[in-house]
């Protein structure tokens, strides 16, 4: 199967906030993003328990090559990637669960960035979530 995923860094897209979001309520395919409400947001920014996070050039170049690595390890072939300030596009063809595709990118960009970065484990990159299709 192919997959197109998308995942956001943590803080990249807060409810109420102008970029848009998707909340509980807005989580079908084709529903509306969550208006914009600058007192949610305030209050999300509140919640956090770290900035948000942004990958700088050094950063976005070992996400991507954690990507390429664990695509190469997991037999799955990598379409396109496209790793921006705040998120992550990947079109993968992977014979397994979307979801399963998203974590382990997830957590092997996660462990690339740990040392050469200068980032520690305990540093929250990513949303909760993303996109799959």
């Amino acid at each position: 199967m192919r997959y197109f995923i998308t995942f956001a860094c943590h803080g990249a897209h807060l409810h109420g906030d102008d970029s848009g979001s998707v909340d509980q309520r807005h989580n079908l395919f084709g529903s509306r993003l969550v208006e914009p409400d600058p007192q949610r947001a305030l209050a999300e920014r509140g919640k956090m328990p770290q900035p948000p996070y942004r990958l700088d050039q050094d950063r976005r170049e070992a996400v991507l090559a954690a990507l390429r690595q664990h695509c190469t390890h997991r037999g799955w072939n990598l379409l396109a990637a496209h790793v921006r300030t705040n998120h992550v596009h990947v079109v993968v063809e992977a014979e397994v669960n979307p979801e399963r595709v998203m974590v382990e990118f997830k957590a092997y960009a996660s462990r690339e960035l740990n040392h050469p970065c200068g980032d520690g484990p305990d540093r929250r990159r990513w949303a909760r979530h993303g996109s799959i299709r």
